[in-house]
């Protein structure tokens, strides 16, 4: 495959991923305004933290007034990272691989597209957003079925998938360092109530809340959350399960192409590192020192993997 196409294919799951985490935390934002209004500032700034924003919306705002972060998040053309902009690159890169995809996967991610200029046309109001923040995960997930259910298992489907879970990886990581590390006081909140409730809002920034319930039930623990997001690999949206789907998206592409890049053999020293891990050392360790290294690590990987690959954003 030529990398232009790889990088399409790649480029356009990464940021239709993003788009939908990025629904995810604006809702788990919303959800914490609503709530709790007195700690809504700094809900709304942990949310522009994590998406890594922070430079880029101060330069054109003061404060963090939650209208202020939801249009910059979801409809802010000078945001390269609102909602909007990530579409539209989404669906620029599909245009650019069409002849790659099914008409299904292209249909899906074209609508999307479609719907959400329409639909991000106007400033979204406060009683319409949870309305809205559910059509773009629902959208995000109408593409990915499409994907899943009509393209075939070859290279062209692994660097859909490759892109997905690169981004998902990020994603987790940097929700559960930016949020438990920004949202608690002092270090001193370890282990308290204050500190349980941060762990929900992480839980609800994935999409984990009622799957946590599920597999762990009872044991609300900051630990317990911590081992569910970051090693619990029947969770998709887990570190190591995400580790996995890397690893096995390279090893596909390997088999394909019949040449093996850096690229997998970082991924799979990364994902042994997540295999052979228990909850304790890594809070023996440092949650902050060692999330920070998965980032890195996740950093590397992608980078290798577009050299290996000759393909650019």
């Amino acid at each position: 495959m030529l990398g232009k196409t790889a990088g399409g294919l790649y480029w356009m799951f990464r940021s239709l991923e993003r788009a939908e985490n990025t629904a995810r935390l604006i809702e788990a934002g919303f959800r914490i305004a609503l709530t709790r209004s007195t700690n809504a500032e700094t809900e709304w700034r942990s949310v522009i933290a994590t998406l890594a924003a922070q430079s880029a919306y101060e330069a054109s705002h003061s404060g963090y007034d939650s209208r202020q972060v939801v249009d910059f998040l979801l409809r802010d053309g000078a945001n390269p990272s609102s909602v909007l902009s990530i579409i539209k690159s989404a669906r620029d890169n599909a245009r650019m691989v069409r002849t790659a995809l099914t008409t299904e996967v292209w249909l899906a991610v074209n609508e999307t597209w479609m719907l959400f200029t329409e639909l991000l046309k106007e400033p979204v109001a406060e009683t319409e957003l949870p309305s809205v923040l559910a059509t773009i995960r629902q959208q995000s997930g109408l593409v990915r079925g499409a994907l899943h259910g009509t393209m075939l298992r070859n290279d062209t489907y692994d660097f859909c998938r490759l892109g997905t879970f690169i981004e998902r990886m990020d994603n987790t990581a940097r929700i559960i360092d930016v949020k438990y590390y920004s949202l608690l006081p002092s270090p001193s909140f370890v282990g308290s109530r204050l500190d349980n409730i941060q762990w929900e809002t992480i839980l609800r920034s994935v999409s984990a809340h009622r799957s946590f319930r599920w597999a762990v039930e009872n044991d609300f623990t900051a630990p317990a959350i911590a081992e569910f997001l970051i090693l619990d690999r029947r969770m998709p949206r887990s570190l190591a399960f995400c580790a996995e789907q890397i690893v096995r998206s390279l090893a596909n592409l390997v088999e394909d192409c019949g040449t093996q890049g850096k690229g997998y053999q970082m991924a799979k020293t990364l994902c042994a590192q997540l295999m052979d891990r228990d909850i304790n050392s890594i809070f023996d360790e440092g949650l902050h020192e060692f999330v920070n290294s998965v980032l890195d690590s996740t950093a590397q990987i992608a980078r290798q993997v577009e050299l290996d690959y000759r393909f650019t954003s």
